[in-house]
């Protein structure tokens, strides 16, 4: 079930954080920047396993950090593996196989509550409109919660109903 919450992400309670990514990712923006900054390894990590295995949009990297904190890194975002390429843009169709694959990963009931922004719409350059549609068609039959933080509110708890 999805909830439309405001606050800041990084302060939910959700087992979780889903958050869109290129594949040459900086992290150094946006909520990009404030995950690397909040957990420095999860960049690291990316970063490796981006240049061993060279990932494509559309494909989903998960991270688990100290704690249980998992980070779901959807790769919305076009994007070269080249040593200083820049992330593209985001495509509804690379948002789509990311969700799909978010909800695949969610069925295997490991993560008991998610948290999303308003993904791929900073950076990624997408219409929030056709991006909530996609998440709600993906994942709001979900039995978890789904906290999608609609409105940013920096410092802000979120007021997040429980399961």
């Amino acid at each position: 079930m999805i909830h439309e919450v405001t606050g800041d992400i990084l302060l939910t309670k959700a087992q979780a954080i889903a958050h869109g990514v290129a594949p040459s990712e900086h992290f150094d923006n946006g909520l990009a920047l404030a995950l690397r900054e909040a957990w420095p390894a999860m960049a690291t990590d990316y970063r490796h396993y981006a240049h061993q295995t060279h990932p494509k949009p559309g494909e989903v990297w998960v991270w688990s950090g100290v704690g249980g904190v998992r980070i779901f890194n959807l790769l919305t975002q076009e994007g070269e593996h080249a040593h200083g390429a820049k992330p593209g843009r985001a495509t509804i169709a690379n948002v789509n196989h990311c969700l799909r694959r978010l909800r695949h990963e969610l069925a295997k009931g490991e993560t008991r509550s998610i948290a999303l922004p308003r993904l791929a719409t900073g950076v990624g350059g997408l219409e929030w409109s056709a991006v909530s549609s996609l998440i709600q068609q993906n994942l709001g039959d979900l039995e978890i919660p789904v906290f999608v933080y609609a409105n940013y509110q920096k410092g802000q708890q979120a007021q997040e109903p429980s399961a």
